[in-house]
């Protein structure tokens, strides 16, 4: 049976351990306290981030996969998890040298990372859960 070309969306779910501090040098002690509060601590603080790596687009007719979910997981281990999990980001990390790791950026830098290694043709959405009631998409 042919099925018409549907649209599909595949779905990974991780997940990584990572530390960080949210500052901005040019800003005072003064300032950096008002806006980032707790997680702007001289000493870092942790989180347990969940981190959802959907990529849609329409299943092979050889395989009937968008993309193999071995694959994925191995794309998402070597080049994230591998990178971030049990990570100072702000220290180990050369993507957060220069640039507040917030989970907006976070999600950003992973998206960067990923999509040149997703076939062009198929979407790629990240979704990252800082904690169970705050998450960011991207793209939105």
């Amino acid at each position: 049976m042919n099925l018409p070309e549907y649209r599909v969306a595949v779905s990974r779910k991780e997940h990584f351990n990572a530390a960080h501090r949210l500052h901005n040098p040019d800003w005072s002690a003064e300032q950096n306290e008002k806006v980032f509060g707790k997680c702007n601590n001289p000493n870092y603080h942790g989180h347990n981030y969940d981190l959802i790596v959907q990529v849609t687009g329409v299943p092979s007719k050889e395989t009937g996969y968008v993309i193999d979910t071995k694959e994925l997981s191995s794309l998402i281990k070597h080049h994230i998890l591998d990178k971030f999990d049990h990570k100072n980001l702000n220290l180990d990390t050369t993507e957060f040298k220069s640039l507040n790791p917030s989970a907006e950026n976070i999600a950003i830098t992973i998206f960067q990372i990923l999509r040149p290694l997703i076939k062009p043709e198929f979407e790629l959405k990240i979704k990252l859960y800082e904690t169970e009631r705050n998450f960011v998409e991207f793209p939105a």
